[in-house]
């Protein structure tokens, strides 16, 4: 099974760190990263698809995509 998420977050380094995270637990990047501005809180917030295949796991809405 393919298991996909969408990270996002504002642009900085804690943004970073998650997209790092996924890539060491075996989470592939996903296309590129987009950018957008949220005018009310004055930043720029990041947002980044990542994908990982996962053996001898059937998909449920229940499952905790984070965990896999």
């Amino acid at each position: 099974m393919t298991v996909y998420r969408y990270l996002t977050g504002p642009d900085d380094a804690a943004f970073c760190h998650r997209v790092t995270e996924a890539l060491s637990k075996g989470w592939t990047l996903y296309g590129g990263p987009t950018l957008t501005f949220d005018s009310a809180q004055g930043r720029v917030i990041c947002g980044q698809a990542v994908t990982k295949e996962v053996e001898g796991v059937e998909y449920s809405p229940e499952m905790k995509l984070s965990e896999q």
